[in-house]
């Protein structure tokens, strides 16, 4: 697109993250910002944290409520990608020094077993190729001011990607249904958001179906070995520092973090 750096736009977006700072969105100056070429600022950043070393721990998507799309204008969710550098163990401990704004919400997040390639993947072909669900606790940090942003926007910084923690229990996708899977967040002992698997577009094996499907369209495919965040049961909830976070899943157990400087 004219007047707009891919690699340059990338490369502010990577900075912003590793100094913890938030920045004025590209659509103010780029208004004309389309969704195709948000992504080829993604990939940029992608491959910027992979020549600095870092680890690809699978894809993940956003914007997978009903509510969430037709805020954002939308018919499909968007993605981005977890890295190795995000994970926080089951019962570990974020630091505000890490990030900028961090909000929280809970997902059930998919192991797969098998390649799963588009286009034309269903929900039921994506579940019949993933090994085991787990539990998950994201945690999104816009690099935007004020955590406000356009699609194109979001898209480009990764889908606002920041930190991530993945339950130890590994559980057998046939043997839950995971769209009646419910799910509480509470922080500091007191439910703050609820929900049921049922929220990510229907159910959760549909997310990872039209992922596959998105992938398609740029000759990539959802990979036999990837950990995949499927999208929000709850909504997300701002962090504060001294917050205990924990949620719990019917059939997937229990999971959590603590919130410190």
């Amino acid at each position: 697109m004219s007047g707009l750096d891919i690699k340059a736009t990338a490369d502010f977006l990577n900075r912003a993250e590793l100094e913890k700072k938030e920045v004025t969105r590209i659509t103010i100056e780029h208004p004309e910002l389309s969704v195709k070429d948000a992504y080829k600022i993604q990939e940029e950043l992608v491959s910027l944290k992979l020549q600095n070393g870092d680890r690809i721990i699978g894809p993940k998507m956003g914007l997978t409520s009903q509510a969430k799309m037709k805020q954002m204008n939308v018919e499909e969710p968007i993605y981005g990608y977890v890295f190795d550098y995000m994970l926080i163990p089951d019962g570990g401990t974020l630091s505000m020094r890490d990030v900028i704004h961090p909000k929280v919400e809970v997902e059930i997040a998919f192991i797969m077993g098998k390649d799963l390639e588009g286009p034309g993947v269903t929900g039921a072909q994506a579940l019949a190729a993933t090994e085991y669900v787990i539990p998950a606790l994201e945690i999104i940090d816009s690099r935007y001011e004020n955590f406000q942003f356009t699609l194109s926007d979001v898209i480009a910084d990764n889908a606002s990607t920041s930190r991530v923690v993945f339950g130890n229990r590994m559980v057998k996708p046939e043997t839950l249904e995971l769209d009646l899977v419910g799910a509480t967040l509470s922080i500091n002992g007191e439910i703050k958001d609820l929900g049921a698997g049922a929220a990510v577009v229907g159910h959760p094996a549909n997310s990872v179906a039209m992922l596959a499907n998105m992938l398609a369209r740029k000759g990539q495919k959802v990979k036999a070995g990837d950990v995949i965040l499927t999208g929000g049961i709850t909504g997300a909830v701002l962090l504060s520092v001294g917050d205990t976070v924990t949620a719990k899943l019917d059939g997937l157990g229990e999971i959590g973090f603590k919130v410190a400087e």
